[in-house]
């Protein structure tokens, strides 16, 4: 990176928190189980909006400056035990390193984020990654938050009575949701949750987590299924007046929308016979590629399915689906593409698995045969030992590329291929 003349300074922690820089080492990141030296052309600077956590239980690892060797720490300058410490890196950002770590016995799981390398330089925090997408919906600094206030008790006062906007205000103000806040600011992507069940059991569910996982889910689910009116009051006066406006089913706070079709085919013909403006997109599984087929009728105009990995076996070690296959996932997309629509993956990007040699092989295949427009490039929101653990053996898949290396393959092999973090407002079909 331009003006970072050498690898930045490592990150540890005191178990009070305190984040200090450590005076000799350097930062050093991770790829799968795999410890590795920083390209410092794999640094940014550390987003507005993201954040450091620190990692109790286990042992910090950074890279001497004069031996080029990988060290262990233990203990902070002045003699206190230290912890490892990660970076959230704010939306529209893809890490392509994790942080340096290895567990120790009994070691808690770590809750539902991702978490990158990081490391200190001149007074200022750097991260490896990169950005993925332009877009800046969900920038903090963009964020107006007596404006979304406003219109979030506006909206309320009108129609008290639309349990769906009771709960995307839940969303807004207790969760933070980016998505539920620019609903209520009147831009960009608006959320349309319909579905507490769900026909997957994903060992990363943002929703819904049983209690020996060890670690809770960040949102509530919703418990309700909206009726088409509750849910066309929410999307149409979007599309009627957001500018570039795009509503979406399946949100992290809700199970799959494919589980209740005729909802979303009844709310996508409502909404279009309300107006012709804007783009209706589905966040799903794609498990049931016929449903699938009916929305694409009735109005659909974009699909996003949700993958860890573009291999069968990866895939079903972590979604423990139940009642369809990954090859009804590709068949969903595919009719999306086939039909005339607009169909993206939202592929969970995880250093050291993403970017093994099968695993890039699948992904081209898979681009190639599903007819995709957008991949959405985002990170995997879980513990790392707790992925590595339920994929088992990576061995078989060959050497972990590294993450710029596969996006440079997936550019090269498909130019036309859009990359990106969010749904687009897409033009028509």
């Amino acid at each position: 990176m331009p003006g970072l003349s050498q690898t930045p300074r490592m990150l540890v922690a005191k178990p009070d928190g305190t984040i200090l820089p450590h005076p000799t080492l350097r930062m050093a990141g991770r790829s799968g189980a795999e410890l590795a030296p920083v390209d410092p052309c794999q640094l940014i600077p550390l987003p507005a909006g993201s954040e450091i956590f620190t990692l109790p239980g286990r042992r910090a690892w950074g890279q001497d400056p004069q031996s080029g060797q990988l060290v262990p720490v233990d203990e902070g300058p002045d003699g206190q035990a230290v912890w490892p410490v990660a970076a959230f890196m704010a939306p529209a950002h893809t890490q392509s390193l994790l942080p340096a770590y290895t567990s120790l016995p009994g070691a808690p799981r770590l809750p539902l984020f991702a978490y990158t390398a990081v490391g200190e330089w001149r007074g200022r925090f750097y991260a490896c990654g990169a950005r993925v997408d332009k877009d800046p919906r969900q920038d903090y600094p963009t964020f107006d938050e007596a404006a979304m206030r406003r219109g979030l008790k506006r909206r309320l006062k009108a129609e008290p009575g639309n349990r769906l906007l009771r709960h995307l205000a839940d969303c807004a103000l207790v969760n933070c949701c980016p998505a539920a806040k620019n609903l209520f600011l009147g831009r960009y992507e608006a959320p349309l949750p319909t579905s507490p069940a769900c026909n997957s059991a994903c060992v990363g569910c943002l929703s819904l987590q049983p209690k020996k996982s060890g670690f809770p889910s960040t949102q509530a689910r919703i418990t309700f299924i909206p009726s088409v009116e509750e849910v066309c009051a929410v999307a149409v006066p979007h599309l009627k007046s957001a500018p570039s406006p795009v509503v979406s089913f399946g949100q992290g706070c809700e199970g799959d929308p494919l589980m209740n079709p005729p909802l979303l085919e009844a709310s996508i013909r409502a909404m279009r016979q309300a107006t012709p403006r804007g783009t209706i997109n589905l966040n799903t599984n794609g498990s049931r590629p016929a449903a699938v087929r009916r929305l694409m009728a009735a109005g659909l105009d974009a699909i996003r399915v949700s993958l860890n990995s573009a291999q069968e076996r990866w895939y079903n070690a972590y979604y423990r689906p139940k009642g369809y296959t990954f090859a009804d996932v590709m068949e969903s997309a595919k009719v999306v593409s086939d039909m005339g629509g607009k169909a993206s993956i939202n592929y969970f990007v995880f250093p050291g698995v993403s970017d093994r040699e099968a695993e890039v092989e699948a992904l081209l295949k898979l681009i190639r045969g599903t007819g995709l427009a957008l991949i959405q490039w985002r990170n995997l929101n879980l513990d790392p030992d707790l992925y590595l653990e339920t994929l088992g053996d990576l061995r078989w898949a060959g050497r972990a590329l590294g993450v710029p290396a596969l996006l440079k393959r997936v550019r090269q092999s498909f130019p036309k291929l859009r990359f990106g973090y969010y749904n687009p407002p897409w033009q028509g079909r």
